[in-house]
């Protein structure tokens, strides 16, 4: 048996094995199927919401959230700089649309304050919208990104999105699952607080369908339009006749059966999630310098999915990726935090404000393993290697 730790993988069983092989066998492998339907309302279901759209992936619903939310050539879209790419692209390039970038809070999630200064400072509100001072562009939306599963402060960045006339849309896709306990958001669930949210299935996620993603909308029409650019935009099924420029966006029979189980098992993950990370606090938050981050659980408002656990080597002498080859070397995957977006591709040409804080984790942040089948005794493992490292730096 190896002895590697992998950093995410899936979690599959006889469940998923039954549902897949039922779709297999009953010949609807493709995009027909009763199952991509019904996993579309489970998921509904689960989060609260009327209905759900199904895509191949999470950033094919993020593109359908930029079109359902109408963001257009030339308008401009306030992003994190800290993120995937993949969160930035959909809503920006594949639109015609330009990012300005904005840093992190310590919950590693963008800014309120730094977006607040933006919108107060830089831009102007006119009877239409938002215009960027410098650009004179149309500010049109706000893209607000869960990192690691840990709810960005959505009180404050919707109180914002409205005073300032922007489209809400949130990145979700790592964070199915958390949830406000208390507050004026008590039972809101991220991804279905803001105009348009998007989930992700992707092989890493707390749920996978090997890829796929999800939407849901609290703005009228907004689902419907996305289903309808999903699936080329048919207007006459019969006739292939269709009345926009659409997209095969669509999921399948059998990864829609791979979600259904998943789905059915997403709370024990949450719960296995949650007691790997304390683990991890209570050995390493402290030691020699060593900081695992806070999810917003800690004043009881949230319930985070805790999908991944950052590791600050911030004031501790180690060096990320030193520490990361170390681990390595003992068959222990990790990984460093995302490289910023402002800084690559053509982004570098874009706006970028408030980026200490984003700057300081990107250098220091490691993520440890953080399966849903991460044993205990694994977890110890990577444990002891860690404490290793810091006692001999």
């Amino acid at each position: 048996m190896s002895n590697f730790i992998p950093l995410s993988v899936p979690n599959f069983g006889p469940q998923e094995a039954e549902r897949a092989g039922q779709a297999i066998t009953s010949g609807w492998v493709s995009t027909s199927g009763a199952r991509v339907g019904e996993f579309e309302q489970a998921l509904a279901d689960y989060v609260g919401m009327p209905r759900a759209v199904a895509a191949n992936s999470g950033s094919s619903a993020l593109h359908l959230a930029a079109l359902a939310a109408g963001i257009r050539r030339g308008e401009e879209v306030i992003v994190p700089t800290l993120t995937f790419i993949a969160a930035v692209n959909p809503l920006t390039r594949y639109v015609g649309a330009q990012p300005v970038f904005i840093g992190c809070d310590d919950s590693l999630c963008i800014d309120p304050d730094a977006v607040e200064d933006f919108c107060r400072s830089r831009c102007t509100l006119k009877e239409d919208g938002l215009y960027n001072n410098k650009t004179g562009a149309r500010v049109a939306a706000l893209g607000v990104v869960h990192v690691f599963g840990n709810m960005a402060d959505m009180p404050r960045l919707l109180d914002i999105a409205r005073r300032y006339r922007l489209t809400l849309i949130e990145d979700a896709t790592e964070a199915l699952g958390t949830k406000y306990l208390t507050g004026p958001l008590k039972g809101k669930y991220a991804g279905t607080i803001g105009d348009i949210g998007c989930y992700s299935f992707n092989g890493n996620k707390i749920i996978t369908t090997g890829a796929g993603g999800m939407l849901v909308a609290n703005r009228d029409g907004w689902a419907e339009h996305a289903k309808h650019l999903s699936t080329q935009a048919k207007a006459d099924v019969l006739q292939f006749l269709h009345d926009e420029v659409g997209y095969n966006y669509r999921m399948t029979n059998v990864q829609a059966s791979l979600g259904l189980a998943q789905l059915e098992r997403l709370e024990g993950f949450i719960e296995h999630k949650i007691a790997r990370y304390e683990q991890y606090r209570a050995a390493l938050d402290g030691y020699k310098g060593l900081r695992i981050l806070p999810f917003r659980d800690e004043d009881g408002s949230v319930r985070s999915n805790h999908w991944f656990y950052s590791l600050d080597l911030r004031g501790t002498g180690l060096r990320r990726d030193e520490v990361i080859a170390a681990l390595q070397a003992q068959d222990i995957q990790t990984r460093p935090i995302w490289a910023l977006i402002h800084e690559q591709a053509d982004y570098p040409r874009n706006e970028a404000y408030a980026l200490d804080r984003a700057l300081a984790y990107r250098e220091n942040i490691v993520n440890l393993p953080c399966s849903t089948n991460l044993s205990e005794a694994d977890c110890a493992r990577v444990i002891a290697a860690v404490q290793a490292l810091a006692d001999r730096a």
